[in-house]
């Protein structure tokens, strides 16, 4: 049964209001509309096909999900191929294939009940050789020279924007710090946290440490924002999305403190990360030992040749974690928990 009360329309065009501060200050107006136009007809396809299609059995929720991830896929991936120096008559075909990889991949993975995380690590994964196809396929051609198809590959808005979260990060902790040396001096962000925490202490001072003296859900709200402030913020979002509107707007406003730590306190942190850790779902093979093992026993099978015959439309990443591997190192560049991914990719595509 289809979504029927899936407002589609309402959705995307909302998801391309959304975007409109984050497209690149640097694009012209011609790229910056190409990004917003992009994104906006493909969550609006997606959406339509989602809420309309008989034959698919997502509700409502499922259905806005997958859209989200088709558009914030389709801003970033937009914007790689305006800065990879592609010609522009290519850009479409580029978008269209990665736009059909991620509709594919997602009605697969969510009909299969994989976890959500595990589905955005797999998209991830295929999104990214989607890409990379493509571009390869017009160096191929002859429409590009390898240099610039290596360029255009080593593209990822995605990535830049996480260096930025990051730096962001340094500069509140060097905030937080300074802070600490001028305890009198209000930082930035702190008047608009929730009252349930309570200031921050002196330096050097262990913060509360009874649990009572929190709100439990305060507490939990915090730490799961104390996570946050970590992660990918394109993920952030797509978890956010799924809190009640009052608790999301909570988790946003201390994910702004640089102090959010010393006021969580460490026995509380600690309690809840603990409790959180054990509603966590088990992984057995995400460790980097255990994916150059399960690496090195796929590609033990076949002589050097054979392999690279093997990987030939594989991109460059992927090609050196499992050469890499066979020299039982690990490949850092991609995360074990991609790297998993890959693995199982390549042995169930032989």
């Amino acid at each position: 049964m289809a979504a029927k009360g899936f407002k589609y329309e309402e959705f995307a065009q909302n998801l391309a209001a959304q975007a409109q501060d984050l497209v690149p200050a640097e694009f012209s107006p011609d790229q910056k509309e190409y990004v917003i136009n992009t994104l906006g007809n493909f969550s609006m396809m997606a959406g339509k096909a989602l809420a309309e299609d008989k034959n698919l059995n997502f509700d409502v929720e499922t259905s806005t999900y997958i859209t989200q991830i088709i558009a914030e896929w389709s801003f970033h991936k937009s914007v790689d191929v305006i800065r990879s120096g592609i010609p522009r008559r290519h850009w479409d075909s580029i978008m269209q294939r990665i736009a059909y990889t991620i509709f594919e991949v997602a009605k697969q993975t969510f009909s299969q009940g994989i976890p959500n995380d595990q589905i955005i690590e797999i998209i991830e994964h295929h999104v990214n050789k989607a890409y990379v196809d493509a571009i390869t396929e017009l160096k191929d051609k002859g429409v590009i020279d390898e240099s610039l198809m290596e360029f255009a590959a080593s593209q990822s808005n995605m990535n830049k924007m996480a260096q930025e979260m990051q730096q962001q990060q340094a500069q509140a902790q060097a905030q937080a710090e300074a802070q600490a040396q001028n305890p009198d001096q209000m930082p930035q962000g702190q008047a608009d946290a929730p009252s349930d925490l309570p200031q921050p202490v002196n330096a050097g001072v262990p913060a509360l440490e009874k649990e009572d003296e929190i709100p439990p859900k305060a507490l939990k709200l915090a730490t799961v924002a104390m996570l946050f402030k970590r992660m990918n913020q394109d993920r952030v979002q797509v978890y956010l999305d799924k809190f009640e509107d009052n608790d999301a707007q909570d988790v946003i406003k201390y994910m702004k403190l640089p102090d959010l730590s010393q006021r969580i306190g460490v026995e509380n942190a600690m309690k809840c990360l603990q409790e959180i850790k054990m509603n966590l779902p088990k992984s057995t093979d995400l460790i980097p030992l255990k994916v150059v093992k399960k690496i090195k026993n796929f590609a033990s099978q076949y002589s050097e040749k054979e392999l690279e015959t093997m990987l030939i439309k594989e991109r460059l990443g992927v090609k050196r974690l499992v050469f890499t591997a066979l020299e039982d190192k690990y490949y850092e560049k991609i995360p074990p928990k991609v790297a998993s991914i890959v693995a199982t990719h390549l042995i169930s595509s032989v």
